[in-house]
């Protein structure tokens, strides 16, 4: 699997990222297993997990696997919390959560450390000397961000370089994918002002991209769940559907599955590193690795561009007078 480098820094990263988002609650540790080992023949080392995944859970089943794996690059996040507040990225919390991911990851660093999302009742200088300081310690090699609007990254951004020239953000992860490509419109023109690379979560567009809701909802599929059945429900609206009709055309016309022609699409993109993908199945995995090589030819690369363009004007296409 191809590596590429991370923003303007000095890690790189496999061209698609193993997400364990239900790894330890819709995915058992055996079914965990098939699928990292599955990533791992590929050629993946690159692992994405969260402190809030399964309450732990998840972190837990990833530094299991991690002891005969040392040479995979790990990503988690801290800064989302349970309860009213929602978001709590201040120095406590932050290096607390720290401390707990070591010990579930069974570590004594972090790759890639993740403030979660933005959290509007901390100071940004002080959610970010946290992260200075879980870096200049030796516990985290590099700080990110992630699901931060366009403003929130320039700021943040900016703020850390004059903070610290030692540990600037290097990379936000954001979801990104042909029916979701918002984005676009502030926080990839921020990510290429300050050098940072994107990380894209849900590439297949929360799981529509593969065609399988085209005709109806399957039984066991994730909109048909309790958990994601309101997170799929938006993009299988009218407009997200031409959309996957057009994926859909282009992959009948090239040879190649859905799944290749959305993921090859996203990984194109400008700043874009790595995509996220995770499956429910070790067969879905395996699906999705397949074509991990993939690349589409220009023609269709534009097509696509055209039938998924998001609505934009001012001020993203500056003013005229």
């Amino acid at each position: 699997m191809e590596v590429r480098g991370l923003g303007n820094s000095g890690l790189f990263v496999s061209r698609f990222g193993l997400g364990t988002m239900t790894w330890g609650r819709d995915t058992d540790i055996h079914e965990a297993r098939d699928q990292f080992n599955i990533y791992y023949d590929a050629g993946g080392r690159f692992i994405d997990t969260a402190d809030v995944y399964a309450d732990g859970i998840s972190e837990e089943i990833v530094g299991e696997f991690l002891r005969e794996h040392p040479d995979v690059i790990v990503s988690t996040k801290a800064g989302s919390v349970r309860g009213p507040r929602r978001r709590n990225t201040s120095r406590g919390h932050m290096l607390s959560a720290l401390d707990g991911s070591l010990r579930r990851l069974r570590r004594s660093h972090i790759d890639l450390w993740n403030v979660h999302a933005w959290d509007p009742n901390t100071p940004l200088e002080e959610t970010l000397s946290a992260i200075d300081y879980a870096i200049t310690t030796g516990r985290v090699r590099y700080a990110a961000v992630s699901n931060y609007s366009g403003w929130q990254l320039a700021d943040a951004a900016r703020t850390q370089e004059l903070l610290s020239h030692a540990s600037p953000l290097v990379a936000t992860q954001m979801e990104y994918s042909l029916v979701q490509r918002g984005i676009e419109r502030e926080v990839i023109p921020a990510a290429i002002a300050h050098g940072i690379g994107v990380v894209a979560w849900s590439p297949l567009g929360r799981g529509v991209l593969t065609g399988k809701y085209r005709h109806a909802t399957p039984a066991d599929s994730r909109a048909a769940s309790t958990h994601f059945a309101s997170f799929v429900s938006p993009y299988l609206a009218e407009r997200p559907r031409a959309i996957v009709d057009a994926v859909c055309m282009a992959a009948d016309g090239l040879g190649m599955s859905p799944i290749d022609v959305a993921l090859a699409w996203v990984t194109s993109r400008p700043q874009v590193a790595s995509a996220i993908v995770g499956a429910r199945t070790a067969s879905q995995l395996r699906a999705i690795l397949a074509g991990s090589n993939a690349q589409l030819p220009h023609e269709i690369n534009e097509a696509l561009d055209e039938v998924s363009a998001p609505e934009r004007s001012y001020p993203e296409y500056g003013w005229n007078q």
